[in-house]
């Protein structure tokens, strides 16, 4: 893949995973500009989200020696946070757009989300009931997602490095549990990080999820309107339209997912653009 095939794949790619999570099917449809916050429409909705907005903060890896998928290129070994996740491959289209002019937009979307990511809080009082646990625990909030978007996929056989990562928190906390202990507290910590905090934070993540769709509708704008043409046999009862794919895009996944970055670029949105209020975005 080259670099142009390679931006129209992680485009089309990220605007279809917000799609899947960022919906009026996932959460109850507003007609406000300025919705107060965002409300699952029910909670096999939450955990439906918080298992697809795993997978999107997930790194992209090589599979037993093999290259990574579609040509995308390996995070860094000193990688940040966020370079673990789909943002890392965001980043590279606005280091050098291929397809649009102007990625700073994009760019600005991006990195406001990668910030409030990597930031950290204190959950306090947190009870670990199954290991008489109490304590105030702090986790940077890409931490918490991954771990309960684990969670709330594998049963407790798939969980081995989370449970790691649940010991290392109350270590910090100055609890040291046993593996055994660390197995016992996945549920408690789920129902605590899920049920509460996930839940207060849906609304604002939302917003960011959002507001990246949003960047790269406008990023393709202008490409949109370069490659879109009408077929000259084109009638009212039979409307044939074409794009103009660049000459660079090759590569037969390339062309497919230029046409459906394409496609969707047609219109706007369907959820627009919206902003939660700053009292919903202070606590954690």
């Amino acid at each position: 893949m080259n670099d142009t095939e390679r931006e129209a794949i992680i485009l089309n790619s990220a605007w279809e995973m917000i799609d899947g999570m960022v919906n009026w099917a996932m959460f109850m449809k507003i007609e406000r500009a300025d919705p107060s916050n965002l409300m699952f429409q029910t909670s096999g909705h939450a955990r439906l989200f918080i298992i697809l907005l795993g997978d999107f903060l997930s790194e992209i890896r090589a599979f037993k020696g093999e290259a990574i998928p579609l040509g995308l290129r390996p995070a860094p070994s000193n990688a940040r946070p966020s370079d673990l996740t789909f943002l890392f491959h965001l980043r590279q289209v606005c280091a050098d757009p291929k397809l649009g002019a102007d990625g700073s937009g994009l760019s600005a979307a991006i990195e406001t989300f990668a910030s409030w990511l990597e930031g950290e809080f204190t959950a306090s009082g947190v009870n670990l009931h199954s290991i008489d646990v109490v304590t105030d625990l702090r986790v940077a909030r890409y931490r918490y997602l991954k771990m309960c978007g684990d969670m709330a996929k594998h049963n407790l056989a798939r969980l081995a490095t989370n449970v790691g990562h649940l010991r290392k928190l109350l270590a910090g906390a100055g609890h040291q549990v046993s593996e055994q202990q660390g197995y016992l507290a996945v549920e408690t910590f789920f129902e605590w990080f899920h049920q509460d905090i996930f839940i207060y934070h849906a609304s604002l993540i939302g917003e960011f999820l959002n507001n990246i769709r949003w960047a790269i509708y406008d990023y393709l704008q202008p490409e949109f309107r370069r490659s879109y043409h009408v077929a000259a046999t084109s009638t009212v009862e039979f409307p044939i339209y074409g794009y103009h794919i660049p000459s660079a895009i090759t590569e037969p996944v390339a062309v497919a997912m230029y046409w459906d970055a394409m496609n969707r670029s047609r219109s706007r949105p369907y959820v627009p653009r919206f902003v939660i209020p700053h009292y919903m975005k202070q606590r954690y």
